[in-house]
């Protein structure tokens, strides 16, 4: 059981007010809040050891060298991910996505076929595109049902021996839906196609286990698992990684260069050009501490009960349409009311202190699927708690009678 009090108090932010309310923040599916572990883990690093890491012999860089590898390794134990060299510290999931789309030409050949499903995020659909422009290979769409799950048969009769890459979200960011990634990585290895699961709706929320799972490459988010921002982890197995050409050149990621002929480090140096984000990297460190010490099973429980609450209390509401209600779905709620704009309620729920996303979400083809111009987002976080629910039900209840 989780001591959800206890919990709150740990997030600073929670303390504050937005117009004149107390902040109720829904909007946990784009960012998470930072714990107080988290926030101080940034100080310090600032206060008390500022360095440059992997360079300097002085204590300082040693210092900061120790504890970002220290990160990195409690990133590995946390996904039981095989060696810590398989853990490539990124700006973020869009970078550790787009490290793999850039040098995918080495998996992907012209006339080859690269299957993504029809509710990613811009950022899994965008850098496969351009991938396909310069390979001239042939871009595939997995099906959305009306319920939101992707239509598997439809999966099953995309297969062939032309699949080259097959990438899709563990959790959809714009309905919450669970996909069946298991499933959806055999069919893929068993015509030999690669695969990426993009999983920063599922990093933060559920216990994942890369050995288990079998993906090629995995991505996460660092700031939707309560680490800072401007931080991201990319997995590969070490094979991948080794054919992967790095994703950018400079400082840290060479072994020899003359001007004649440039050598690249090994794993994970061969992907980190540059000076990193140092502080961002060792906060999410303390992140994973702070989430390993909650436990993610419990996360997951509780956020479950949060989401079945939730729905309950919506459907309740007159008008009022959910998208991706299924069984198999994170803490996100997408949804409208009949002859509202998604925009005019966050703007309304808003002015009573209550964080919800509105829009597209970073996902138009979802939007295009059910016709619609976007959905109001609730999604919900291990702090978050029932009352603050019932307090965003009373809030939508009024900006319906104001609005209809």
């Amino acid at each position: 059981m989780l001591d959800i009090q206890k919990i709150r108090a740990d997030f600073p932010i929670l303390n504050r007010e937005v117009n004149g309310r107390p902040l109720v923040y829904f909007d946990n599916a784009a960012t998470s809040q930072k714990p107080q572990q988290v926030i101080d883990k940034i100080v310090e690093y600032y206060t008390l050891y500022n360095a440059n890491i992997h360079r300097g012999v002085h204590a300082l860089s040693q210092e900061a060298t120790d504890l970002y590898e220290e990160a990195r390794e409690k990133v590995r134990a946390f996904f039981n991910i095989p060696q810590a060299k398989q853990v490539i510290i990124t700006s973020g999931n869009t970078h550790s996505i787009n490290a793999v789309a850039s040098g995918a030409h080495v998996f992907v050949k012209k006339d080859d076929e690269i299957i993504v499903s029809a509710v990613e995020h811009h950022s899994n659909i965008v850098p496969w595109q351009m991938l396909c422009e310069r390979v001239g290979a042939t871009l595939k769409v997995i099906p959305v049902l009306d319920s939101g799950e992707l239509d598997m048969q439809a999966y099953e009769g995309l297969l062939n021996n032309k699949t080259a890459f097959v990438v899709v979200n563990h959790v959809s960011n714009a309905l919450g839906v669970t996909n069946p990634v298991e499933e959806i990585i055999k069919g893929a290895h068993k015509y030999g196609a690669m695969t990426l699961i993009d999983g920063a709706q599922s990093c933060g929320h559920m216990k994942l286990d890369m050995q288990a799972l079998d993906a090629d490459f995995y991505t996460m988010s660092g700031h939707k698992m309560c680490g800072p921002t401007g931080i991201g982890i990319l997995y590969g197995k070490e094979e991948a990684l080794n054919a992967l050409p790095p994703y950018q050149g400079g400082g840290e990621m060479i072994d020899q260069v003359t001007f004649e002929h440039t050598t690249y480090a090994g794993l994970p140096h061969k992907f980190e050009a540059g000076t990193p984000n140092i502080a961002g990297g060792i906060a999410l460190g303390a992140a994973v501490d702070y989430l390993n010490e909650l436990g993610m099973d419990n996360i997951a429980a509780y956020e479950h009960e949060l989401l079945i609450y939730a729905t309950e209390q919506l459907k309740a509401i007159e008008g009022l349409k959910i998208y991706g209600d299924v069984v198999n779905k994170a803490a996100v709620i997408s949804f409208n009311v009949t002859t509202l704009h998604p925009y005019d309620i966050g703007t309304i729920v808003d002015k009573l202190g209550i964080a919800v996303r509105t829009g597209h979400h970073c996902a138009q083809p979802v939007m295009e699927r059910y016709s619609i111009p976007g959905t109001v987002r609730a999604s919900f976080a291990f702090y978050n708690t029932k009352e603050e629910i019932d307090i965003m039900v009373q809030a939508l209840q009024r900006a319906v009678s104001m609005l209809s």
